[in-house]
């Protein structure tokens, strides 16, 4: 039984869901990352469990940091490893540059364009829901900016609204972070972009670059970070000895509702689960009234 298409709230479906990945950081041959992390395992781990949930999102958005070295290997083995899932799920992918990135590669081996140094832009129709991807990347930098084309470039865009609003996919998120070293790294000039954004369509605003999952608000707009497939920083540390791990990778399912959205943490990991809940329980409360329900459910027992 689809969870979505049985209510017991009062809010209908979810009219579009998106699946939010960040942070790869492929390398090609799949040498260790930092001699420590095993890159390619873990993106499988991560296809893995989200193919286990028989998923069926309306597009998938991986928010930059795609290659750790920017190596056309590595493009074509995350292709590889990434567009069978997305053809069973039938699901179009939204590739966004991040620092690691390197446009001109990024370009002509995930999409197949001329291979310049042009930004990584593009806008994706997902049934009336409008997917933006911008391109905060510096060529030769690792912190974010937009250059003036840019911005003036999706100004245009937003002028026009889209039927269900629009999701913005960056990867330099524009948030602070208590991390001192990300501040270094940060997405510059952020007033700028506030300036075209505000009073437009934007809904929500997704981003990576943190390899930790994380939220707020930006022009009024809320943003969401979702962590990385690579792998995470050990926010259980001081802020300024932070450091990453092999764990806590995780990944975000967002659901796009007419009056709001929700973003979920999905977390990469091999753990008991309970079984209270089912399908049949599912079946056993749909064949009940309302009230019947929140006296099987919701009534507290003595």
């Amino acid at each position: 039984m689809d969870a979505e298409a049985t209510r017991f709230g009062q809010y209908p479906p979810a009219v579009r869901t998106l699946l939010h990945v960040s942070d790869t950081h492929l390398l090609a041959g799949n040498p260790l990352l930092g001699e420590r992390y095993d890159t390619m395992a873990n993106l499988a781990r991560t296809l893995e469990r989200v193919e286990e949930m028989r998923l069926s999102p309306d597009a998938i958005v991986f928010t930059g940091d795609l290659a750790d070295r920017g190596e056309p290997e590595a493009y074509r083995t995350l292709r590889e490893m990434v567009e069978p899932v997305a053809e069973r799920m039938s699901a179009p992918i939204v590739w966004v540059a991040g620092n690691h990135d390197e446009r001109s590669v990024l370009r002509r081996e995930l999409l197949g364009a001329e291979p310049t140094q042009a930004p990584v832009v593009s806008v994706h129709d997902v049934a009336g829901l409008r997917v933006i991807a911008l391109d905060t990347t510096v060529p030769g930098w690792h912190h974010g900016d937009f250059d003036d084309h840019q911005l003036q470039w999706l100004s245009d865009v937003l002028s026009t609204p889209a039927r269900l609003g629009t999701v913005l996919a960056m990867h330099h998120p524009p948030l602070p972070s208590h991390i001192p070293f990300f501040d270094i790294l940060e997405l510059r000039e952020q007033k700028r972009l506030a300036e075209v954004v505000e009073g437009t369509d934007v809904r929500a605003i997704l981003a990576g670059h943190l390899h930790y999952s994380t939220s707020g608000t930006f022009a009024g707009i809320p943003v969401s970070v979702a962590s990385a497939t690579c792998y995470t920083m050990n926010l259980a540390r001081p802020a300024t000895s932070v450091n990453g791990m092999d764990a806590g990778q995780s990944f975000h399912l967002v659901h796009v509702y007419d009056e709001t959205i929700t973003h979920s943490v999905v977390p990469v990991v091999d753990a008991s689960t309970a079984d209270f809940f089912s399908a049949d329980w599912v079946r056993e409360m749909s064949a009940l009234t309302p009230q019947q329900r929140l006296e099987a459910f919701s009534r507290k027992r003595q």
